[in-house]
């Protein structure tokens, strides 16, 4: 298994290696600049494939680039919610989710990825204005994740722009490995 596989099931050590990873991805990058760059990183990365190929997962019991696609819009909405928690209450309790769970059972595989695109898109503008408005203090406030305990928000928009550019790779690997492509 991959340091950066993010299962409901990882140890206390497994979740930290997975932060540890992700945030590595970042090093020597201004996070708020991976953030603005994605949605058209996305554009690029599925512009070459068709309807099928999108569909096509990177192997048995993986991911299709649409499923990372539909992954991506909703982890945008649910950091919309955890900049907001942080920035409007004291300390809020930050929950996790089961990322393959959400995948299965909100139908990612089904779901359009033109729309995914433009959700992810329109959420990250968003989310975006927040957070270039916000103070070095706001950047210092902390939210307490149910699974990796205290996080600010300056670390919560790191994690975000790790997690960009590894889904982003996750993307390109899947397009070397369908036939499709």
């Amino acid at each position: 298994m991959s340091v950066f596989t993010n299962s409901a099931s990882s140890t206390p050590s497994e979740i930290a290696a997975y932060v540890s990873a992700v945030l590595g991805l970042i090093e020597g990058r201004d996070p708020l600049d991976v953030l603005r760059g994605t949605p058209s990183a996305l554009d690029r990365a599925v512009e070459a494939l068709g309807p099928e190929a999108v569909r096509i997962p990177e192997a048995p019991g993986k991911w299709s680039v649409n499923v990372v696609l539909q992954h991506l819009a909703d982890s945008e909405l649910v950091f919309g919610w955890r900049i907001r928690l942080v920035l409007a209450h004291d300390r809020p309790t930050i929950t996790g989710y089961d990322q393959d769970r959400w995948a299965e059972r909100l139908g990612y595989a089904e779901g359009d990825p033109a729309d995914a695109i433009e959700r992810f898109t329109v959420l990250r503008r968003v989310n975006l204005r927040l957070l270039e408005r916000a103070s070095a203090d706001d950047l210092k406030r902390v939210g307490v994740h149910a699974e990796r305990g205290e996080e600010s928000l300056a670390h919560i928009i790191k994690l975000y722009a790790g997690h960009d550019l590894l889904h982003l790779r996750q993307i390109e690997r899947i397009r070397e490995a369908i036939p499709a492509a």
